[in-house]
């Protein structure tokens, strides 16, 4: 296995215990709901081409830590320091852009277990994966606009390819937040099952990809990603433009007071 130490301050990155052709990759910080940090974000643009590059990696069950979140997404006051500061927002653009090249990229196959929330970036991460199997009492969801931002950093792009066009812009245009339940039957997540079936799901999943013909599986993902990885390459840049935009725009200050002051937000389309 490849040395994975620079990734492990957000980042727990460990071979399964009884199938070391397994990586297990779990967010870490689940203080604040496994919400994403400077280091996370570092860490996730960067990982996924060390992993397509391990040979001895088949397949990597993508998780977070604890039993509350996948990922909460976005953390308000780390919001407001990229809000302040530009340099800050600039490495974040860049990075949001490579996390999904490079997860789209990697051919090793990717179950997210989702063993809680998935909100915002959680939801993208979610989506830029293989195969999703989430906990059936949880959410699922990109409240972006509830932020006062565009869904630029993967959003705009995974949901309509996952459930179509009219009912993507529904959901991304409210920012509905759905029950795993609710995901797995309008196709935009494979499976909801009982927190106490969680592993058994994904381990039989798991398990079956990698005892199968790995070169195949591999080259499979690569062909069947052709068409998103052109969409990504086609979308990410103005996406990410657009995102910047709503970063400067006075609904998105009032969207992290609100969340910082715990109360309802006052938008004024500004």
């Amino acid at each position: 296995m490849l040395d994975y130490d620079r990734y492990r301050e957000n980042l727990v990155i460990e071979a399964d215990k009884k199938d070391a052709r397994i990586l297990r990759v779990s967010l870490n910080n689940p203080e604040k709901l496994n919400a994403n940090t400077n280091h996370m974000h570092w860490s996730l643009s960067r990982i996924w081409d060390d992993i397509d590059a391990d040979d001895d990696v088949h397949l990597v069950v993508f998780s977070g830590v604890g039993d509350r979140a996948f990922s909460a997404g976005g953390d308000p006051q780390h919001m407001l320091e990229m809000a302040d500061e530009y340099a800050l927002w600039w490495k974040t653009v860049r990075e949001a852009k490579r996390i999904i090249y490079n997860m789209l990229e990697c051919d090793v196959p990717i179950i997210a277990r989702l063993n809680g929330h998935a909100v915002g970036l959680g939801a993208t991460l979610a989506l830029a994966s293989d195969i999703i199997i989430g906990v059936e009492d949880a959410r699922f969801g990109d409240p972006h606009v509830h932020a006062g931002l565009v869904c630029g950093d993967g959003g705009a792009l995974l949901w309509p390819q996952q459930i179509g066009y009219a009912r993507a812009k529904e959901l991304l245009f409210t920012g509905e937040l759905l029950s795993m339940s609710e995901a797995a039957e309008i196709g935009l997540i494979n499976y909801a099952v009982p927190r106490e079936e969680l592993d058994a799901k994904v381990d039989a999943i798991a398990h079956k990809i990698v005892n199968g013909a790995s070169r195949a599986i591999r080259l499979t993902k690569n062909l069947m990603n052709v068409p998103l990885r052109q969409a990504a390459h086609a979308t990410m840049d103005l996406g990410m433009a657009n995102e910047t935009l709503s970063t400067m725009a006075a609904d998105h200050r009032e969207a992290i007071a609100s969340m910082l002051e715990k109360r309802k937000p006052v938008f004024d389309g500004q």
